[in-house]
C-alpha cells in the first residue's frame, strides 16, 4: 500500500538474464514482453523484472539490454510495457508520477519504432538528466524506452523493432549478459 497511490503491485526482484527468465516472463505476463529484435549489433539482454504477484498475471514487465552506444561508449536501455497506473516505466525514467501523461496530440512524435510489426509513435519526456526517455502506447499498454546515456537515444534513428515475445512461438537465439544494475533503480 502507498499513502499517495493506494494499492500497488509488488515489484519482483530482477531476474538474472536467461532463457528460463524469459520463459517465466512470457508465461506470466498480462502485458507485452518487448525485446528489441533484431538486437542492435553488440547488444545483450541484461535482465528482466516484473510487477505483480504469483497469483495474478504480471501487470508490468521491464527488459534491460546493454551494448555499444551509437556515438561510442557503453549504453543501457530498459524497455517497459505496463498497464496504466503501475508506475514502473516512470520509476526508470526518474519521474515522480505513475504514467507518461496524456499523449500529446498537438505535437508530432519524437521517434517511431515498429512494435509487434506496427508503426508506433513515441514522445520524449524530460526525465533525469542522464537518460533519454520515450513513451507511447502499444497493444493497449504504456510503452517506455529509457536509454542511458541520453545521447544513446540515437538508437531510435535507424529501424528499431520491438517483438512481443509472447507471440514468437519459438525460442530466439537471445544473447545474455550480466545482470544490469539499471533494474535496481
Amino acid at each position: 500500500m502507498c499513502d499517495s497511490h493506494g494499492a500497488v503491485q509488488p515489484l519482483q526482484p530482477a531476474a538474472q538474464p536467461s532463457l528460463d527468465a524469459v520463459h517465466y516472463a512470457v508465461s506470466s505476463a498480462a502485458v507485452p514482453v518487448w525485446l528489441p529484435w533484431p538486437l542492435p549489433k553488440g547488444w545483450l539482454v541484461t535482465g528482466l523484472v516484473h510487477a505483480g504477484d504469483e497469483r495474478t498475471p504480471g501487470r508490468a514487465v521491464a527488459m534491460a539490454c546493454s551494448g555499444p552506444a551509437p556515438l561510442g561508449g557503453p549504453s543501457d536501455a530498459v524497455i517497459v510495457a505496463e498497464e496504466p497506473g503501475i508506475g514502473l516505466g516512470a520509476r526508470y525514467a526518474g519521474l515522480d508520477r505513475l504514467d507518461g501523461g496524456p499523449v500529446p496530440d498537438q505535437r508530432p512524435p519524437d521517434a517511431k519504432v515498429q512494435a509487434a510489426g506496427h508503426p508506433t509513435a513515441l514522445w520524449s519526456l524530460p526525465g533525469a538528466a542522464d537518460r533519454a526517455v520515450y513513451v507511447g502506447e502499444a497493444l493497449g499498454c504504456w510503452l517506455w524506452l529509457v536509454i542511458w546515456p541520453e545521447t544513446a537515444g540515437f538508437l531510435l534513428v535507424d529501424e528499431f523493432g520491438l517483438t512481443d515475445l509472447r507471440d514468437v512461438g519459438h525460442d530466439l537465439d537471445i544473447p545474455f549478459g550480466a545482470l544490469s544494475p539499471r533494474l535496481a533503480h
